[in-house]
């Protein structure tokens, strides 16, 4: 039984990606275009050479991080809408630190990181707070904190960090994650460093929630808060570290765009969308750090892949949308497939 289980786990995704690229070829039958065609160019412009392989790590590096702040409220009994407000406050002050000190390359990048979990955690204490003193859904408060992050942040810009307007100056070498490294074996891709963070923030979740009595804590909390205020711990408190923490993961990604991808910040019209992503990722990596860590390259490919689709295939944006919703659609409803399956088991027994 258990190596049926485990054979599940490790089918049920596949099938449901190939349920995906199904649809996704009938709508491009239906719309006169080449499924083949289409989808090789979906491969290949996430994996065909270096330059694309770098690419699609670098859009993989900030959507773990968002992915594990959405999961580690979720496993906390606690649904963090606000991963997107929170990602871009830390993207604000990881630049502000970035742009603002004349530090060693050992202190600078450690206290511009620091600086956007901090900035991370502050935007996730404030609902968690307002959750755990007066019952104020968070779901409610994240969404409105979104706005708030948009245009404070927006407004900062302007009046503090640009001298055009609109964006905001390079951030320092000192305070940089570029890698020469990767940028010559990637044939100068935007990848950096930040990978290495987001897998580390992957194992510091998994460790923190699955072997320390504080993980055990939140965990409980997040099942049964009765129970655990019945047990002696502190109900309020772990709602507010909860948030905190998820929060703290959602600053951090911030930075990876901050420092790593585009070395400054910009004003915004609109959300970035990589918070409501990590939402996704979160899901179909089933709240896991490491299954966070398969999703969020799936969702890197499909991002990156994607580009390639309207100039090699001919396929138009739109239709490239409607075929990565499909897609993401079946990988999210791998919970039906596994029910299927077993119902299908138990009708053959």
């Amino acid at each position: 039984m258990m190596k049926s289980n485990r054979l599940q786990q490790f089918l049920i995704p596949l099938l449901a990606v190939l349920l995906g690229m199904i649809a996704g070829s009938i709508v491009m039958l239906a719309s006169g275009y080449n499924p083949i065609a289409g989808f090789y160019a979906l491969v290949y412009g996430a994996f065909g050479d270096t330059y694309y392989i770098g690419e699609t790590i670098r859009q993989t590096t900030p959507y773990i991080l968002t992915g594990l702040a959405v999961a580690f409220a979720f496993r906390t009994g606690l649904f963090n809408i606000g991963v997107e407000g929170q990602l871009i406050v830390g993207w604000l002050a990881a630049v502000w630190v970035g742009v603002s000190f004349d530090l060693p390359k050992i202190i600078h990048l450690p206290l511009a990181l620091l600086a956007a979990a901090l900035a991370g955690a502050l935007w996730g204490l404030i609902p968690g707070v307002l959750k755990a003193y007066l019952k104020v859904h968070e779901v409610i408060i994240t969404i409105m904190m979104n706005y708030i992050a948009l245009h404070v942040t927006n407004a900062i810009i302007r009046s503090v960090l640009s001298d055009e307007g609109f964006k905001s100056k390079p951030v320092k070498e000192s305070a940089s994650l570029h890698s020469d490294f990767f940028d010559a074996i990637t044939h100068h891709s935007t990848m950096h460093y930040g990978i290495f963070i987001a897998v580390a923030a992957a194992f510091v979740m998994w460790f923190l929630l699955e072997r320390t009595t504080k993980g055990f804590e939140l965990r409980a909390v997040g099942f049964n808060q009765h129970a655990s205020q019945y047990a002696g711990m502190n109900v309020r408190a772990n709602i507010i570290l909860a948030m905190v923490i998820s929060g703290a993961f959602a600053g951090v990604a911030g930075a990876m765009e901050g420092l790593g991808t585009f070395g400054n910040i910009s004003t915004k019209a609109g959300f970035t969308g990589l918070g409501f992503d990590g939402i996704a990722v979160a899901l179909i990596g089933g709240n896991n750090a490491f299954g966070i860590l398969l999703s969020a390259l799936l969702f890197g490919a499909l991002k990156v892949g994607a580009l390639e689709m309207p100039s090699s295939a001919g396929v138009p944006t739109e239709l490239v949308d409607i075929i990565i919703a499909l897609i993401i659609f079946f990988v999210a409803s791998s919970y039906m497939i596994r029910w299927l399956l077993s119902r299908w088991q138990k009708g053959a027994e």
